[in-house]
């Protein structure tokens, strides 16, 4: 009774119909709806926000606890200015945020060593989603496999599979360093690798990238880390023709799981097809250089059938809290941080090999922020117990 009572408290009027309703709620409906002081409104919103209960997040797989720098979150994630616009159509007022996802390119191409980027994707499981439709329609839909690395997230996984039913491609997730890709080179259109994967494993995949376009002549997709390309090889050097992933932990908060922007990065042979928007530079009537949208291939631009993207939302706002987030820290201070993480959980590593546990990492220097313990080799009793009203 009292939640429906300040339901309509909110909302400020009663509703128009009053049509089968229960003789509890009836009563609210009758009277007319007071008005209610903003600082209540925001007691009572604070309160109910009160109930969540937040905890640690160990879940990884592409989800990270980070820290938003006071001066982004303040300037731009709190700025109407920033999270109230809409796609920058218009040019000549939209310079500011046109040139901050350009940096958002210029960031993910130094990061992924590929030479085009463009402005941000939804999430990281759609990113492998038009990943696979790139691959797909690369060879004019003539090849119809995608096999994808068992060590992939789950979540990327299943969005690839439900996006696959309505191309009728055939889905295979297995281990990528076995396959026989010999056998599958006349309907292998790409392959899906997560780097660092899963499990937390940072593995060299150049001779695998080298053997799948050799024995397949299919096109690859590594999905990222962002954070961790700061230290180890880029997909670009590995030979790698897309790289996707979630900008995420570049000062993006966990939001309960979402929204997260993410990127995708491809050769310069894709960059008619990738999807989404691209930001170039243009010279003005005056001639001078100016920031425009150069490319927008998703269907509400274009026509259907010409799209190559149908999601119509790129997060632009969490791609400019990321490259903020990129410039405010600096290259050095990147690297900084993803030491520290990669220092963290090397320790973490060699704490649990003490004690007993056995990790599916069987050295440290295979691990950048994750690591994984195999509970079925884990021969340890796991002692639980409540703490004493003096420990909480």
């Amino acid at each position: 009774r009292e939640k429906i009572d300040f339901f309509f408290l909110m909302i400020r009027r009663p509703p128009r119909s009053t049509q089968s309703r229960s003789s509890a709620a009836s009563d609210v409906y009758k009277r007319q709806p007071q008005q209610v002081p903003e600082t209540l409104l925001l007691k009572r919103f604070g309160d109910m926000m009160n109930q969540n209960e937040l905890k640690k997040c160990y879940i990884g797989a592409g989800y990270y606890n980070t820290i938003t720098p006071p001066v982004v979150q303040r300037n731009i994630l709190e700025n109407p200015q920033w999270y109230t616009s809409y796609t920058p159509y218009q040019a000549e007022i939209s310079q500011g945020r046109l040139e901050s996802l350009l940096n958002f390119q210029t960031m993910i191409c130094e990061l992924t060593g590929l030479e085009q980027s463009n402005a941000s994707l939804l999430d990281e499981g759609t990113a492998a989603a038009e990943a696979l439709n790139l691959c797909y329609g690369t060879f004019s839909s003539k090849k119809n496999v995608f096999l994808v690395s068992k060590d992939v997230f789950p979540q990327t996984i299943e969005i690839v599979k439900t996006k696959a039913k309505f191309l009728n491609v055939e889905i295979i997730v297995d281990d990528v360093s076995k396959f026989d890709y010999k056998s599958h080179k006349e309907r292998l259109c790409g392959v899906l690798i997560q780097y660092p994967d899963n499990f937390g494993s940072v593995r060299n995949y150049e001779t695998l990238i080298q053997q799948i376009k050799t024995e397949a002549e299919a096109k690859v997709v590594l999905a990222t880390d962002l954070l961790a390309l700061t230290l180890i090889k880029s997909p670009g050097e590995l030979g790698a023709d897309i790289a996707i992933g979630t900008a995420q932990r570049f000062g993006v908060p966990m939001g309960y799981g979402g929204p997260h922007a993410a990127f995708m990065a491809v050769r310069e042979e894709f960059q008619r097809k990738i999807p989404g928007r691209v930001v170039g530079i243009s010279k003005d009537a005056q001639g001078r250089s100016a920031y425009r949208l150069a490319l927008q291939t998703r269907e509400q631009h274009i026509r259907r059938e010409k799209a190559t993207s149908n999601i119509c939302t790129a997060q632009a706002l969490l791609a400019n809290i990321s490259v903020m987030y990129a410039i405010y820290h600096g290259p050095r201070g990147l690297k900084e941080i993803a030491r520290r993480v990669n220092s963290l959980a090397q320790i973490l590593f060699l704490g649990l090999n003490d004690l007993g546990y056995q990790t599916v990492q069987k050295c440290k220097t295979n691990i950048f922020d994750t690591v994984a313990i195999n509970f079925e080799q884990t021969n340890i009793c796991l002692l639980y117990t409540s703490p004493s009203p003096r420990d909480s």
